[in-house]
């Protein structure tokens, strides 16, 4: 029996040393296969886990937030000491190299000069006039208003005529409520117009006349540089217009119509053709009847139009804004008109006037003169005035390295406390540099500043930085000592 048990036994261990390799292989391969299932379908062997909880700022709230998220400003905040603005600016508001910079720096709510800086001076303030001419704007016109394109039936009953009613925003497609530019679009007023035709039984072919008789005198501004307008800065002045007097509404430089009423008359006519009328080849000016109207379409707002101009510095839309404000203003549509009526509503808003001289109401003629202290008045107007309609004009400063012609500035050190706070209207010319807008200040008081450089070494880039740092160091400091 021994030899049986330890025959048996010799033969046991004699077997598994023949299959304790496979059986450990398949094993470890099941052990992992239970593993892998377990990672596949988690909570198999363990028992579920609860759901992570949401953060509550990740939940849907259930009410609405109360309506406090911009406060008013604090009408006890401490008013910067003069002197102490004074030390700051004094230190960064220097030109390079040639010229001078003067300034100018106010307490937005009491009118308090705070620094001061030849701000009486007259200086040549670029596309900072167009401060002056969105205030006239807003005040002679009405933030609400709007213009009006209309097409009118001619004597000849297969005549059309494009009538300009001021609005040099239009667009060639399908006119976009959402839109300022192209607000009113050609597509619109040719699918209108053809409508109206067909109602009224015209077969065709129609002529396409244009009337742009709205706005009077020289097209183009003596006062302004040839190789400005070559350049694309502006171009001959009328009252109808596509994309500001632009080709296209996205090529903002570069040449542009010399007659912008003639390519928007004939973009209109192939626009009708588009809708089915058949449409007599070229276009011509003429007249139409004011009571028989086909079609309409109507602009942006004032005030939307003024954000534009301000945020973009467009030098075409000022000149646009500025007849408008003539012809409501009980002026002559021309560019002496325009000026007259900026300042015919400077002087009702109490600004001083007697010293400018006004050459244009975009800002680049050279004879422009405005002194520092007025361009603060104007901010201040807007800022806190009593005419609440100014108000309209805020959106449409630049805002510091966000919007407009800020975006690309205050983007080093040394300017960067000023970013997002600094609101304000540039201005550009070859030796010119001019910065006009508000900024709340540390303490929380609202100021409104100028700063105008003249005579400036052209193309120094350290002129528009001495700008943006003495914007920055009203807008981090309490400046109390």
């Amino acid at each position: 029996m021994k030899g049986v048990k330890n025959g048996g036994a010799r033969w046991v261990s004699s077997a598994w040393g023949r299959l304790k390799w496979p059986v450990l292989l398949a094993t470890v391969l099941l052990c992992l296969g239970a593993v892998a299932v377990v990672g596949m379908v988690p909570g198999l062997l363990a028992a579920p886990k609860p759901s992570p909880s949401v953060p509550s700022w990740q939940q849907e709230p259930d009410r609405l937030a109360d309506a406090s998220g911009v406060l008013p400003l604090n009408a006890d905040a401490p008013v910067p000491v003069p002197a102490e603005v004074a030390r700051l600016l004094d230190a960064t508001l220097k030109p390079a190299g040639g010229g001078s910079i003067s300034g100018v720096v106010m307490d937005a709510s009491t009118g308090q000069v705070l620094f001061d800086r030849d701000a009486d001076a007259n200086r040549i303030p670029a596309s900072n006039m167009k401060l002056l001419t969105a205030v006239a704007a807003l005040k002679a016109l009405g933030p609400e208003s709007r213009f009006t394109t209309r097409v009118l039936a001619g004597e000849d009953p297969s005549t059309v005529v494009l009538t300009g009613g001021g609005d040099v925003l239009l667009g060639a497609s399908a006119s976009d409520p959402s839109a300022v530019m192209g607000r009113a679009g050609l597509a619109s007023l040719a699918a209108d117009t053809a409508a109206a035709l067909a109602e009224a039984g015209v077969k065709g072919p129609v002529t396409v006349q244009m009337d742009d008789s709205l706005f009077t005198g020289a097209p183009l501004n003596p006062a302004w540089s040839l190789d400005d307008v070559a350049a694309g800065e502006t171009a001959p002045l009328f009252s109808l217009a596509l994309n500001s007097g632009r080709y296209s509404a996205d090529v903002l430089t570069g040449p542009r119509p010399q007659d912008s009423t003639a390519t928007t008359a004939q973009a209109f006519a192939e626009q009708l053709a588009a809708a089915g009328v058949a449409v007599s080849p070229g276009v011509e000016r003429g007249k139409g009847i004011p009571a028989k109207v086909l079609a309409a379409a109507e602009s942006a707002t004032v005030s939307e139009q003024v954000d534009l101009m301000l945020e973009s510095s467009d030098n075409f839309l000022a000149e646009a804004l500025g007849r408008m404000t003539a012809l409501a203003s009980g002026q002559k549509a021309t560019y002496d008109g325009a000026t007259a009526a900026v300042r015919q509503r400077l002087g009702e808003l109490g600004i001083t006037t007697d010293s400018m001289q006004l050459a244009d109401v975009s800002g680049l003629a050279l004879e422009n003169q405005v002194s520092a202290r007025q361009f603060a008045e104007v901010v201040r107007a807007i800022t806190s005035g009593p005419d609440l309609a100014l108000r309209t004009a805020l959106d449409g400063f630049p805002v510091a390295g966000l919007t407009g012609t800020l975006d690309d500035r205050y983007v080093d050190a040394s300017t960067a406390e000023g970013a997002g706070l600094v609101r304000a209207k540039t201005g550009t010319l070859n030796t010119v540099i001019a910065l006009s807008g508000y900024v709340v200040d540390a303490d929380g008081r609202l100021l409104v500043f100028s700063f105008i450089g003249n005579g400036l070494e052209p193309g120094a880039a350290a002129n528009k930085v001495a700008m943006d740092r003495s914007a920055s160091v009203l807008a981090s400091c309490g400046c109390q000592g």
